[in-house]
Order: C-alpha cells, then structure tokens, then sequence
C-alpha cells in the first residue's frame, strides 16, 4: 500500500478529526461565560474581590429588607398600628448605612490606617456610656445607649475598631511576633482586654464572642505563635464557660440545646422550638413570600435574630442557601484578598472583617438551626437593626476600599469605560 493510500485511510479512520473535534468543544467551552473554566478565571480576576464583595454585600442588604417587611408586619401592626414601622427603620439605616459604605469605599488604605487609634478610643468612650445614664437594658443585656428616641449599640463600633487598632498593631510590630510578649502588649493587653471587658460587663457573651473570633483571626492570620495562639483560645474558651455557669438564663439555654426540650412550654424551649417549627413547615421550597404562620407573635424576635427562619419557613430550602451562597461569596472574596495583597495591614484587616461577618452569621444560622445554643446574635446585613447593619455596611466597605486599592484591580478598574462612553457607544455614529 503506498504512502498516499495510507494518509487518506488514516484520514478516513477518523485520527486527523479529533483534533478539529477538540478544538471545536474548546471553542464552544470558552464561548459559554458559565463553563467551569471561564469561572474559574474570572473568580481568579484581579478585579473578583471587588465585584463580589459589591455584588453579595448589595443583594444582601435587598433580601434583607424584603425579610425584615415580611418578618414584623404583624407585630410592627400590633405596635404601632402599621405594619411598615420596623421597614422604614431599616429602610433608613439601609440608605445611611449604603452612604457610609459608598464613602468607606473610597478610602485610601492610609487612611484608615491613620483612623484606627482614634476610633479604638472613640468605641471605649461610647462602650463606657453604657454603665452611664443614657445606658439602657434589653432583654437582660445593658449594651445600649439611648438620646431620647435615638438608640444605638456600642459594641457594633467597637468591631470595627478591634480589627482597624489591631492590624494596625500588628503590622507596626510585624518583624517581632515571634516574640509573644510583644504581641502581648499592647494588642491583647491592654487594647482587646479593655474593649472585651467593657462588652462582656453588660452581658452581651453574643457580641464578646464575635470580639473573641476577631482577634484570633489576626492573631492567627498574623503568624503568631501558636502556643500564643492556643493559650488565648483557652482562656476566652474559660471565659466563656464560667460567664454561661453565672447565669441562670445562659444556662437554661445551654440545657435547652443540649436536648432537654420536650415541648415548647419548657424553660428556654419557646423560640428555640418555633424556630425549628418554621423551618419545618417550610420544607423543600417554603410556604410563600410573605406567608408566614410563626411570625404571628408565635416565635419571638422573628424579624431579629430569628429571621433566618423566617427565611426558611416561607422560601424553603432555596431561599436559606441563598442566604449561605451569598456569604460564602463574602468570605472568598476576603480569602482572595489575604492571599493577594501585598500589604501586611490589609491582610490583617480584611481577616477581622471576614470572620466578623462569617463568624456572627455561623452563630445566628446554627442558632437558629438548632447547632449552636440560642446566643442572640443578628444575622448580619439581614436581621433588623440599624446599629448593626451600618457597621456591618462600614466594614465591607473598608474592604471594598482595600479591594479596589489593589494594584492590579485599581489598573483594571481604570481601564474600564465609564458610563457615559458605554451608553454612546451604542449610538450610530455618522460618516466623516
């Protein structure tokens, strides 16, 4: 057989073909912007942190403000004779907070660098006015501030200080973590002391513990030692056990997620039992925006710390992973930018940022859940409460700032065409 014989039997065998094949699926795979490839490379982009914390931060506050209407419209009605008052609370702060965020966002790095003392000492002076007469007690916690009408949460603030103060410290101290009493004093001793002291004097173990998780995280994000790492894990561990075993209604709820639950009527059993009512009549795909039975005065904080199941009970199981993917949008964003950035301050900051929000929403959701006790922790960017959703607003927008401020996403971002040239660019544009 000759060698043209052979050529055209091997082409007829189909050998040259599949790479015209190959190339043909590769071709379609890098047309289709849902093909896992092209995702990956954009969750890879320069430019990825910035559009997920603006995309997941933006649809949360929306979905949490359609929630909070349906949450207390009966008991916003039973209030106050209509059922928008708690809205338009949260309406208001969303707006406020979405300012604060917009500005935050278009901070340079320095500057924050150049904030974080004066709003460490700022959240203790206004932490400090909490044991003072314009303190206020809710529901056993005295974590609140009043001026007439006006209430906010201290220890919202002091957040957001805790991660600017300590990475702050950190970096300056950067070439001496290995040293532990360096690390010591002053960011544990006394900075984290003195700010988790003041919010654990008004029994609020929710807001210490999300302190708690922000510090470890910088701490461990930071490089410091592990057993300086582990020693302060066992003794906020300690703290903790000891504040619960003090008092009577921490340990009623501690016994009550531990299984002792029977029915509702039992002591500590009431919100715990209707949360998991709710998510149980929900099922797979809920009973209809809007359709809720628990909020009917039946579960207890239900447009607040138990919104999620609320979210569970009348969009069902699509509605709470939502809820999940959007945070996980967060937390890789913020994974992106600590692995990425160069700057030793951002890396720290962002770290306390993204655990604040994941470690707060982990508690709410396994509270709600039945995971973790019933600690009374919002769900963030969701739940009711203006105190907490402008902070919560501020720190992401602290991020986007470090986000867009990053040398490649700034040049990206520059690059861009602005609105006005994409809109003319669709116009006709007439001959010379």
């Amino acid at each position: 057989m000759s060698a043209t014989t052979t050529r055209a039997t091997s082409g007829a065998a189909g050998a040259p073909r599949s790479p015209r094949v190959t190339d043909a699926s590769m071709q379609e795979s890098a047309g289709n912007p849902l093909s896992p490839r092209i995702l990956l490379e954009r969750l890879e982009s320069p430019v990825a942190p910035y559009y997920l914390l603006l995309g997941a931060t933006s649809l949360l506050v929306a979905f949490g403000l359609v929630m909070v209407l349906s949450a207390s419209s009966v008991t916003s009605y039973q209030a106050s004779g209509s059922p928008y008052t708690v809205f338009n609370n949260q309406a208001i702060f969303a707006v406020l907070g979405v300012i604060v965020a917009a500005c935050a966002s278009r901070m340079p790095v320095r500057v924050w660098k150049v904030l974080a003392l004066p709003a460490f000492i700022g959240a203790v002076l206004l932490e400090m006015l909490v044991f003072s007469p314009l303190g206020r007690t809710v529901q056993g916690n005295r974590n609140w501030i009043g001026f007439g009408s006006f209430t906010m949460q201290p220890s919202e603030a002091g957040k957001v200080a805790l991660v600017l103060i300590g990475a702050l410290i950190l970096t300056r101290k950067r070439k001496l973590i290995g040293r532990s009493r360096h690390v010591i004093i002053p960011l544990i001793f006394p900075v984290a002391i003195v700010l988790l002291g003041l919010v654990l004097a008004g029994h609020d173990l929710g807001t210490t513990m999300v302190l708690a998780a922000i510090l470890g995280a910088i701490l461990f994000v930071a490089g410091v030692r592990m057993r300086v790492f582990a020693g302060f894990a066992a003794l906020a561990a300690a703290g903790a056990a000891a504040f619960v075993a003090t008092n009577s209604n921490r340990s009623g709820r501690l016994s009550s997620w531990l299984g002792t639950c029977s029915n509702a009527q039992s002591t500590g059993c009431w919100q715990k039992v209707h949360g998991l009512y709710a998510m149980a009549d929900g099922g797979w795909w809920g009973v209809g925006l809007g359709a809720s039975r628990e909020k009917w005065s039946w579960l207890p904080e239900a447009h607040n710390d138990f919104i999620f199941a609320i979210i569970g009970e009348e969009l069902g199981l699509p509605g709470t992973l939502t809820v999940v993917a959007l945070y996980v949008a967060l937390g890789y964003a913020g994974y992106r930018l600590i692995v990425t950035s160069k700057d030793f301050f951002v890396r720290i900051a962002t770290a306390g940022i993204i655990t604040w929000i994941l470690a707060q929403a982990i508690i709410n959701i396994g509270s709600v859940t039945g995971l973790l006790p019933i600690i009374g922790v919002p769900l963030p960017l969701v739940s009711s409460g203006g105190s907490a959703l402008v902070t919560s607003l501020l720190g992401l927008g602290i991020l986007i700032s470090f986000a867009r401020n990053e040398p490649a996403c700034k040049e990206a971002l520059a690059a861009r065409p602005n609105a006005v040239k994409r809109t003319l660019a669709v116009l006709p544009v007439g001959r010379r």
